[in-house]
C-alpha cells in the first residue's frame, strides 16, 4: 500500500434492515476516509446511521436483520467485506479497537478489572501467535493503566467496576482499547454517560493518547463541540449518507450544506441571549424514505431538483457538499 493511502476507506456502503414494516434502507452509499495518523469525526443527529456505519466497519452488526447490500470497506488495502471471517476477526481488538460510550455496560460487574483486561491480552496474543505468562500480561495491564493516567494501578487491577467512579471506568475502557497497540481507534460517543467536567477530562486524555501513539481516530458523535476539539477532518451524516465533508476548521468557518448550517444553528449562542434554532421536522422513515435528497422535506432551499439525489460537489479543495446549490451550473 502507498504510504499516502488512507488506513480506512469506505466506499458506497449500503446497509438495509428487514423489519415488520418492510425493508429499511438505512445506509445510502456512505463514503469516508480515515488517513493514517489523522483524527476524523462522523457527526449527525441521533438515528442518522453513525453507529450502523461503525458496527459495519467493526464487523459487529447483527446479520440478520441487517444486510450489507453494496460497497467496500478497505482497511490497509484489504476489503473487510470480502475477507474470510476468521481473518477479519483477527483484526478486531488488534489492529482495530473500539471505545464504547457507556462504561457501565461495557465492563462485566462480576469480574475484577485486571481479570477482564488480562483476558483481552490473552485473546489477542492467541490471535497473533504470541505467548505471555500471567506476570507479563499483568505488567502490560499495569502499563496501560498508567498510560490512561490511573494512579495506584495495583488497587485498580484488583477492584470490581462498581468500586470505581464513572470517570475511572471510562479510562479503563480506553485502556482496554489500547492494550494491543491498534492502528485504528473507533470511539462511539465516549464520555456521554459522564458529567461534563469528567467528559472533558476523558476527551483530553484520549486526544493526548491518539497523538502520542500516532493512531488514526474515527470519532462518532452528535456533539459539535467534541468534533471541533477532537478532529482534523469531519464528515456530516444525515439519514444514512454523508452530506458534507471538510477539514474541521473549514467546516465551522464555511458550512456549505443546509443540514450542516442547521446543525450549527442548533448550538446555543454564548452572547448572553442563550437562544438557538431547531431543525423543523424529523428524520425520514427508512422504510419509505423521500426521493432524492433525504433532507429536502426539511430544507428551506428545496426545489424540484432535490427530488433527484445530488452527488458530492467540490466547494473548495478538500471540501465537498452533496447539495444541488453547489452544482457548477447553479453559479454560472
Amino acid at each position: 500500500m502507498p504510504d499516502d493511502a488512507p488506513l480506512l476507506s469506505v466506499r458506497d456502503l449500503r446497509v438495509s434492515f428487514r423489519t415488520f414494516d418492510g425493508q429499511a434502507d438505512v445506509l445510502q452509499g456512505v463514503n469516508l476516509d480515515v488517513p493514517r495518523g489523522i483524527r476524523v469525526g462522523l457527526v449527525g443527529e441521533s438515528g442518522c446511521g453513525k453507529s450502523v456505519t461503525m458496527k459495519t466497519i467493526m464487523g459487529t452488526l447483527a446479520t440478520p436483520p441487517a444486510r450489507v447490500t453494496h460497497g467496500q470497506i478497505m482497511f490497509d488495502g484489504q476489503d473487510l467485506l470480502t475477507m474470510p471471517a476468521a481473518r477479519r476477526n483477527r483484526l478486531k481488538g488488534t489492529d482495530m479497537s473500539m471505545v464504547f460510550q457507556d462504561p457501565t455496560t461495557s465492563l462485566n460487574p462480576v469480574f475484577r478489572v485486571g481479570h477482564q483486561m488480562e483476558d483481552i491480552v490473552r485473546w489477542s496474543d492467541r490471535r497473533r501467535g504470541i505467548q505471555r505468562n500471567h506476570k507479563a500480561r499483568k505488567a502490560r495491564v499495569l502499563e496501560v493503566l498508567e498510560m490512561v493516567r490511573l494512579a495506584d494501578g495495583e488497587r485498580i487491577y484488583d477492584a470490581f467496576p462498581i468500586q470505581l467512579s464513572g470517570g475511572m471506568r471510562q479510562r479503563i475502557i480506553i485502556g482496554m482499547a489500547l492494550l494491543n497497540e491498534p492502528r485504528l481507534l473507533i470511539a462511539d460517543e465516549p464520555g456521554t454517560a459522564l458529567d461534563v467536567t469528567t467528559q472533558d477530562e476523558i476527551l483530553r486524555l484520549m486526544d493526548d493518547l491518539v497523538r502520542e501513539e500516532g493512531l488514526s481516530l474515527l470519532m462518532i458523535t452528535h456533539n459539535l463541540g467534541v468534533v471541533r476539539q477532537m478532529t482534523d477532518h469531519v464528515y456530516v451524516m444525515y439519514a444514512g449518507s454523508v452530506v458534507e465533508d471538510s477539514p474541521t476548521a473549514e467546516l465551522f468557518d464555511n458550512p456549505s450544506h443546509p443540514y450542516t448550517k442547521a446543525l450549527l444553528a442548533c448550538v446555543p449562542k454564548l452572547d448572553g441571549t442563550a437562544t438557538y434554532e431547531g431543525i423543523g421536522g424529523s428524520l425520514p422513515d427508512y422504510t419509505d424514505p423521500p426521493a432524492g435528497c433525504r433532507f429536502h422535506p426539511r430544507c428551506p432551499h428545496a426545489t424540484d431538483r432535490c427530488l433527484t439525489r445530488p452527488p458530492a460537489f467540490t466547494v473548495r479543495p478538500g471540501h465537498t457538499a452533496a447539495c444541488w446549490l453547489h452544482e457548477p451550473e447553479a453559479h454560472a
